[in-house]
């Protein structure tokens, strides 16, 4: 301040760090000052916690200074370790910088991935408990390179003690999710388009033993369908970079701009990226994993039958209200010939359906638009079967039969996102993001102030932000996903009913916004961003309908992995087990049986989405998510000692703070640069009950 300040003033006059001058005018009615700066000493502090003020710009600032100054990607936040993506490869991660970090405390070395790692680690061993490491940040932080080397640091501190090289494996696991999972988006390159739970999986002397992973809401969409500058999957450039390969010549590829399915974002390759090359790297990692040689040609010939499943040329007839496939088509010929299944069934139910009544059964022609919609849907759901396929694989050859005494989770979730145009994908991923930001709420906050609360420890409340409405707001009775569902059930439901029934339910909801302009928009607030949601295609993607008929001709295909992909669990293994002593009697129906409506999938994709996020990841964290550092480390006997002391010096009761003689107190634990030599307390605050640790 380089005037002094009088009450009544309209601003403050200040002067910058840059040396500017800046009249900062001040709000008398709302009496907001402007944040208060940390002294020098503090800025670049490798600790927020450690800074004497902690609001939103000197944390942005403490990030800044330590990124450009210093440069230093991580900070501590307390047990939070926040990173900053360099957008580069950094020498930070090398095997003796992992060895480095190993048997260190969190706070004895910069902040680090392998420091967190290390902790999880040191935690699981000493307090016999199963730890977890969420990994969360918006789209293109970082996230599945941190989890990478974090499974990276497990692979190394917890070498398998036999030859089972089982630690090569879970590593070898990566580039096969991030080629099958993994696409470029306007945001990043590298882009997962699902979340993944991975446990590995440790036996009594911490070494690894096996791994298990689990998959949450791939996004099935962009098999179909890329916005503009975004790219399907890795593995189908993969695939066509590699097509002139003498093994894959009969697979019918050519280059990904010759595939509608591949080539609807414009460019389909990625700067400073070799498909071909990469390739050869998911190849080799099949490989390893066990994956037979038969198998993976299998899993090329599905990836490749799906994109000439997106070049059919659709002919209209009688008005459009009919359709059909040349029998000259040659991507249908390369389709059926890929999957093994027969020509003419494929060529007629890709252009008809069957209609069941309670008396007779009818075959409908289908618009052009509903076959499109229907190819789509079919091409969707193959690769999500194969992706599944795929996953159990990776799950089967990293399993063990030895015992296993603990683990550690990694999870690594796609990051919130908005684009220009955000639809029933976004929605989704957003949503799952909603989910882990109050995990990670309750972690850091909740817990924390009930437990002060319940040992009735005086102690003001930390205000945060609690997402709760925005989530009642998505999944709660009658709420975004239930309407959709309702929509999705009425005969002629459209996007538009469903965006005014929106409207008419949610207007005066705190979290949800009518555009302006438009009439089948919708704005949620998220915690990170607001986002505006264009209802169109919502419907069709919770619907997610496939035809019967045309699963039931892959089912019957003459190669018997393509078959086994599409086995129901029912049809796969008729369960003939029966409880003793019970007998069971059938009793038929003299009317005929009404079959389900024509559809593979009863549930819903949003109905699914709330069953993975509460049932699934949101439980296993709950579950694994180990107590706070600091409720470990600072016993409530060590609180209430302290409390003891301060209320015999007849002072006003409070938890470590005196607002006569502002002090800092260390707990046993500070992952802290400061040590308690530099810290001078004063004889006059009679505080010698406090010792050095």
């Amino acid at each position: 301040i380089i005037k002094d300040y009088k009450e009544g003033d309209k601003s403050l006059h200040l002067k910058l760090e840059d040396e500017t001058l800046y009249e900062y005018p001040i709000d008398l009615q709302g009496n907001e000052l402007p944040f208060l700066r940390n002294p020098d000493i503090l800025v670049g502090e490798n600790d927020l916690t450690a800074l004497s003020y902690l609001h939103e710009p000197a944390v942005l600032h403490n990030l800044k200074v330590r990124f450009l100054e210093s440069n230093h990607i991580y900070t501590y936040c307390g047990i939070v370790l926040v990173a900053i993506n360099p957008y580069e490869q950094l020498p930070i991660y090398e095997q003796d910088v992992i060895y480095a970090y190993s048997g260190q405390n969190m706070g004895d070395m910069d902040p680090h991935i392998f420091a967190v790692a290390e902790e999880a680690y040191k935690q699981m061993a000493r307090d016999e408990k199963n730890q977890s490491i969420i990994v969360s940040g918006e789209s293109g932080a970082g996230k599945t390179v941190s989890a990478k080397y974090a499974m990276r640091f497990f692979a190394t501190v917890g070498g398998s003690a036999s030859d089972t090289n089982i630690e090569a494996k879970v590593l070898a696991s990566s580039p096969i999710m991030e080629a099958i999972g993994n696409a470029k988006t306007t945001r990043n390159d590298n882009s997962s388009r699902f979340g993944k739970y991975i446990q590995i999986g440790f036996d009594k002397r911490y070494h690894i033993i096996g791994a298990n992973m689990r998959t949450y809401l791939l996004e099935k969409s962009r098999v179909v369908f890329q916005a503009e500058d975004e790219r399907n999957y890795h593995i189908f450039y993969q695939l066509c970079a590699s097509a002139s390969l003498p093994e894959f010549k009969d697979l019918g590829l050519t280059c990904a701009e010759d595939f509608f399915y591949t080539s609807q974002g414009g460019d389909t390759s990625i700067d400073g990226v070799d498909d071909a090359d990469d390739f050869e790297k998911t190849r080799h990692a099949f490989t390893l994993l066990g994956v037979k040689e038969s198998h993976q040609t299998t899993i090329f010939r599905i990836i490749a039958a799906i994109l000439h499943l997106g070049n059919l040329e659709i002919q209209a007839e009688r008005d459009g209200d009919a359709c059909s496939v040349s029998s000259e088509d040659e991507h249908l010929n390369n389709f059926c010939g890929l999957l093994g299944v027969e020509y003419s069934q494929m060529q007629h139910w890709l252009c008809h359906r069957k209609l069941v009544t309670t008396s007779e059964t009818y075959v409908k022609s289908m618009s052009v638009q509903q076959v499109v919609n229907a190819r789509n849907a079919l091409a969707k759901h193959i690769y999500a079967r194969l992706f599944n396929w795929i996953v159990q694989h990776i799950n089967k050859a990293l399993h063990t039969t030895v015992k296993q005494h603990s683990f550690i989770g990694v999870l690594d979730i796609y990051g919130f996102e908005t684009f220009e145009v955000n639809s029933f994908e976004q929605f989704c991923i957003n949503y799952a993001n909603e989910k882990l930001q109050q995990q990670f709420n309750s972690h850091v906050f909740k817990l924390e102030q009930e437990e002060y609360m319940k040992e009735g420890i005086p102690w003001t409340l930390i205000d945060f932000y609690d997402n709760q409405p925005c989530i009642d707001l998505i999944e709660a009775k009658l709420g975004i996903l239930d309407l959709l569902d309702e929509e999705c059930k009425v005969p002629k439901g459209t996007d538009q009913n469903w965006a005014q029934k929106l409207y008419d339910r949610h207007a005066s909801s705190q979290h949800f916004q009518k555009p302006r302009m438009s009439n089948t928009s919708f704005i949620v607030l998220h915690f990170a961003d607001k986002v505006e949601y264009q209802s169109e295609g919502f419907l069709e993607k919770n619907r997610d309908t496939v035809y019967e008929e045309q699963i039931n001709i892959l089912k019957a295909s003459k190669y018997q992995m393509v078959a086994d992909l599409f086995q129901d669990e029912k049809d796969a293994a008729p369960t003939t087990s029966m409880a003793k002593g019970t007998s069971k009697i059938s009793v038929r129906s003299a009317r005929p049986v009404i079959k389900a409506a024509n559809k593979e999938h009863k549930k819903t994709v949003g109905h699914q989405v709330t069953y993975d996020l509460s049932g699934s990841i949101v439980k296993i964290l709950n579950l694994y998510t180990p107590v706070n550092e600091f409720e470990e480390r600072v016993t409530v006997a060590f609180i209430r000692d302290i409390q003891m002391h301060l209320q015999e010096r007849n002072d006003p009761p409070q938890l470590l703070l005196d607002f006569k003689h502002m002090f800092p107190v260390l707990f046993p634990f500070n992952p802290s640069s400061i040590t308690m030599d530099s810290i001078h307390l004063p004889a006059s605050l009679n505080l010698e009950f406090l010792h050095k640790v």
